[in-house]
């Protein structure tokens, strides 16, 4: 056997492992009846380096298949929004919307602030705090039967204002990292601003004329396109500074009606399977020697803002709602944080270390909370 053969195989044993191994992990999550996201990134951190058992996996592999699952998995949660949706959101959610980012991303930015980080840092770690966990928000609902609840508008509304900010949030983040002059970073904040709105008035007001011309019969054609279209639009938003995660989350978002159903229904398979990876590969990154030193400042960070999110959901949906045990549950539903948090801790790793590990401790506590104490209020 050749040594190119050989390592081949060993690469197969290794990765076949490694997904077997998730799969046994999303098995004991859904018996457990809580998110697996936590399970995925203590995996990552005890097969990386300073872990308890090291793997020596192809890095530069992995990374791929992860950078994959994070674009599949915001493709996906594109899909979840129709124009309507968008148009409704905005209409109603707006105030909902501030009231979130005032008490949710001002622990974070205290927090860097108080720690003496760089301004962006902070500005990064504020992002982490403020957003939910869609993924996970919608798993729980789901699994709880309470999609047809009085109070989900109310948590479907939160998420899709959180979900569009992230699509200006992330761009801005992008090109302030990227540096250069006040002339260049103007011009590139303008050309990420302009396309995300641009492609944000389309889906509301093109998004089912699109659709329709994109639609067909054959899974394998809309496979093809859907995954060809969030890879080319995905390497344009990077090229642009804008994001790759968002541009994939923009094309989720232009698509509606019979080729979303579709699209969903295929691409869901390699999103799960792709987003799994993501997150092992986050924990992979982190030596678990850093996690001790942060969990004193992560822990209350996360009772902090699990307080602060419950409080953002009670006043949102006691706009229409009197029930106070429904308030309760809407607030309860956006405690969970996941891959938007993990998406912008990963932006900042290089302006400021601490910043991954922190987050990971920050995820890990309230992404294993928040569906547990969606439990408790039925």
């Amino acid at each position: 056997m050749s040594s190119t053969s050989h390592g081949f195989s060993l690469l197969f044993i290794e990765l076949g492992s490694v997904i077997a191994g998730l799969a046994v992990l999303a098995r004991l999550a859904s018996r457990w009846g809580f998110s697996s996201i936590p399970l995925y990134l203590l995996a990552g951190l005890a097969f990386g380096n300073g872990g308890l058992l090291p793997l020596n996996l192809s890095k530069e592999f992995i990374e791929i298949g992860a950078e994959i699952g994070v674009l599949l998995l915001l493709f996906m949660l594109g899909l979840e929004y129709s124009g309507d949706d968008l148009k409704q959101s905005l209409r109603h959610g707006l105030a909902a919307g501030a009231v979130d980012f005032v008490l949710n991303f001002t622990p974070g930015l205290v927090m860097g602030f108080w720690l003496g980080w760089r301004p962006l840092a902070t500005v990064l770690l504020g992002g982490v705090t403020w957003i939910s966990s869609s993924g996970v928000a919608a798993k729980v609902l789901t699994e709880l039967r309470r999609l047809g609840n009085v109070e989900t508008p109310a948590i479907l509304s939160v998420l899709v204002i959180e979900d569009l900010m992230m699509a200006l949030y992330l761009p801005l983040v992008a090109v302030l990292l990227a540096g250069g002059s006040a002339e260049k970073l103007a011009f590139a904040v303008a050309v990420a601003v302009g396309v995300v709105v641009l492609v944000l008035l389309v889906a509301i007001r093109y998004g089912r004329r699109l659709s329709s011309l994109l639609g067909h019969e054959s899974d394998e054609i809309i496979l093809l396109t859907t995954f060809g279209a969030v890879l080319l639009v995905a390497g344009i938003a990077q090229h642009l500074q804008i994001s790759a995660a968002i541009g994939a989350f923009l094309v989720g978002i232009a698509l509606s009606g019979p080729i979303a159903e579709q699209s969903h229904r295929l691409v869901a398979p390699l999103r799960d399977l792709f987003s799994a990876t993501f997150f092992f590969f986050f924990g992979l990154q982190i030596d678990p020697a850093t996690l001790p030193p942060v969990l004193w400042l992560a822990l209350p960070l996360g009772l902090w803002t699990a307080a602060t999110k419950v409080l953002t959901g009670y006043w949102s949906a006691g706009r229409s709602i009197a029930d106070r045990r429904a308030r309760l549950r809407a607030g309860m539903a956006l405690v969970a944080r996941g891959e938007f948090s993990i998406v912008i801790a990963g932006l900042g790793t290089a302006i400021e270390p601490r910043l991954a590990s922190l987050s990971a401790a920050y995820v890990l506590f309230l992404a294993t909370l928040g569906p547990i104490i969606m439990r408790l209020v039925k």
